[in-house]
């Protein structure tokens, strides 16, 4: 659960982008969409392989990034 402390004095639309700028760093919204959908583990390996490949290559200079 999220919460912002607001003083008195401060207005709704601070609090309001204080409550935005916690949710983002949180991840929540990225958590709920991968929940949405059930990926193989195998699949999940396979990709991280794949990005693992294509940063390794981009260090070589074998692709520009």
């Amino acid at each position: 659960m999220l919460i912002i402390d607001s003083k008195d004095c401060e207005n709704i639309d601070k609090a309001l982008k204080k409550y935005k700028k916690k949710f983002e760093k949180s991840k929540i919204l990225l958590q709920l969409r991968e929940r949405q959908t059930f990926t193989k583990p195998s699949v999940k390996r396979r990709d991280q392989v794949l990005k693992a490949i294509y940063k390794q290559q981009i260090v070589s200079g074998k692709i520009e990034g």
